[in-house]
């Protein structure tokens, strides 16, 4: 009998290794050193303190070049840097100013790789838009930028802040600031939902930002919105530019490329769209349960291995005709057909008190913010399947958390009902809120029974709001596209607007916006966009 070879080991195992193999040639490759320089409480082991070690020890492994010296807070390096808190990470200190308060886990490992292999570049990669921008900064700048480890956005924010102190070591220094390590700080600077980004203690951004965008409001001292290049950055030459990277996106990018369509992804936030914020995703196909940000990164992974993906790039202008003409802040893509998969954004509750108290307590996105609320009171509101999924997320993160629903039944699936009920989540039934209110932060709402009438104050430290979402349709407005009642792109059977070589898929459209459906969406615009690429409708 023949012997037999066992070739069932874990795929993921294996490329697990690969990956590694590929980050220790990475490292090998780099030309500077990158000492790290912790320094911890005497005789205090807290979770942050031994996760330090312990991701430091990981990344060690990986590479000589990187060392690691611990220190106690009242050691005369402590005082030469002016350390005062523990855990502090310091990485390159002789060379650089950044400093990490707390733990870079979760997320946050992504960041700490970045960081530690631009270290070893000694530059910064900044495109040469940020470049010029960086130019203009002629005063220093003291970065802070509060982060959570399960914050899937939190990176690329830092990351910017990253190569900036990198960029200026003379007069750009930074902290990355984990909230739950240093809570007072946050409390400090009202920083209740991540990322959130201060320079010279001046709010500059709040959200990840594209990395020009970054740049200029970190040289303007203020928020801005859109980065216009000062003059065409690279041109891309496509069959088709998909604008959104959620779930639709991502599979047209698939199927275009597998169609034989040379085609190009752009998204200016965090892949993957709202999928990537929520805590659980249930009975997605081949999954009876999956974290959101888990099934985000098997999509993109798939995704890579067909289509280029433009991370962080916003697009700020899109002019019809032949070629179609896509700017972005980066770059020009010259292009035959589109991919409008924007999706839709949260919806807000248009009260007094909700716009100014954004990220100071009022919160879209438990998985972000949740954890700084751990041991607090919050309201959730909303009653549908995102409501009570978030409100459950918050109820097992040890949140003290009340559902408020303007009806007097849930919208949820029964089955997460019933989670609610069997963890004894309170519900305030026929309930609106019509203000909230806090001098720095949340503090308190007032709510109203639209039944009795009757109005109260409830105190509360956050408010969450899952309440559906408003579609993404900027873009499509300003090229002309029809919009139809209900505020959603008015397309055919096939994905086709009324602009030829314009076409929708995803929640952009509306429906059901369920991941599957948008994926499925995603699909067949790709087949049609291919079918049309041969015989043109418009033609016809």
């Amino acid at each position: 009998m023949q012997d037999t070879v066992d070739t069932e080991a874990p795929q993921s195992d294996m490329a697990s290794q690969a990956y590694l193999n590929q980050l220790k040639a990475t490292f090998e490759q780099l030309p500077n050193d990158i000492p790290l320089l912790l320094f911890t409480a005497k005789g205090l082991e807290d979770p942050f303190t031994q996760a330090n070690r312990q991701v430091i020890r990981a990344f060690r492994e990986l590479s000589d070049r990187i060392t690691m010296r611990e220190y106690d807070l009242d050691h005369e390096l402590a005082q030469k840097y002016n350390i005062t808190s523990s855990p502090t990470l310091l990485i390159a200190p002789e060379r650089y100013s950044i400093r990490w308060l707390g733990a870079p886990m979760g997320e946050e490992a992504r960041t700490l790789l970045e960081t530690l292999i631009l270290v070893g570049l000694g530059q910064s990669n900044l495109s040469d838009q940020s470049l010029n921008v960086v130019k203009k900064i002629d005063s220093p700048r003291n970065i802070k930028v509060f982060v959570s480890p399960t914050c899937p956005y939190c990176p690329q924010e830092a990351v910017n802040a990253v190569k900036a102190a990198i960029e200026m070591p003379e007069s750009v220094s930074l902290e990355i600031i984990d909230i739950q390590s240093a809570p007072e700080l946050a409390t400090q600077y009202a920083a209740q939902s991540v990322p959130q980004a201060f320079a010279n203690d001046v709010l500059i951004g709040q959200g990840a930002q594209p990395e020009e965008v970054f740049i200029s409001s970190l040289q303007k001292l203020e928020p801005q919105t859109v980065f216009i290049p000062d003059s065409d950055a690279e041109v891309v030459e496509t069959d088709l530019v998909i604008i959104g990277g959620g779930p639709a996106g991502l599979t047209a990018g698939i199927y275009a490329v597998r169609s034989g369509l040379r085609t190009a992804v752009v998204e200016r936030e965090a892949l993957g769209g709202q999928v990537a914020t929520t805590p659980i995703v249930e009975n997605y196909p081949g999954f009876t349960s999956v974290g959101g940000k888990t099934l985000v990164d098997i999509m993109v992974s798939h995704a890579l291995q067909y289509v280029q993906i433009f991370q962080g790039e916003a697009v700020v202008d899109v002019q019809t005709g032949n070629p179609i003409t896509v700017l972005t802040n980066r770059r020009k893509f010259l292009t035959k057909s589109v991919l409008l998969s924007t999706g839709a954004i949260h919806r807000h509750l248009g009260v007094p008190g909700e716009s100014r108290l954004s990220g100071r307590g009022v919160s879209y996105c438990s998985t972000c913010d949740g954890p700084l609320f751990k041991g607090k009171k919050v309201v959730m509101v909303g009653g549908g399947n995102s409501a009570v999924t978030e409100a459950l997320h918050l109820f097992h993160m040890g949140v003290d958390v009340t559902l408020i629903h303007r009806r007097d039944k849930l919208r949820a699936q029964d089955f997460l009902a019933k989670q609610l009920s069997d963890n004894n989540i309170p519900v305030l039934w026929d309930t609106e809120i019509k203000e909230i209110s806090g001098e720095h932060r949340v503090e308190e709402i007032q709510i109203v029974n639209n039944k009795s009438g009757e109005t109260s104050t409830f105190k509360t430290d956050g408010v969450f709001v899952a309440i559906g979402y408003t579609p993404a349709v900027e873009l499509a407005e300003m090229m002309g596209l029809e919009i139809n009642e209900d505020g959603y792109i008015k397309h055919d059977g096939k994905h086709r607007t009324n602009v030829p070589g314009i076409y929708s898929a995803g929640d952009v459209e509306g429906g059901y916006k369920q991941i599957v459906t948008a994926s499925g969406q995603g699909a067949e615009a790709a087949m049609t966009i291919f079918e049309d690429m041969i015989n043109p409708y418009w033609l016809q």
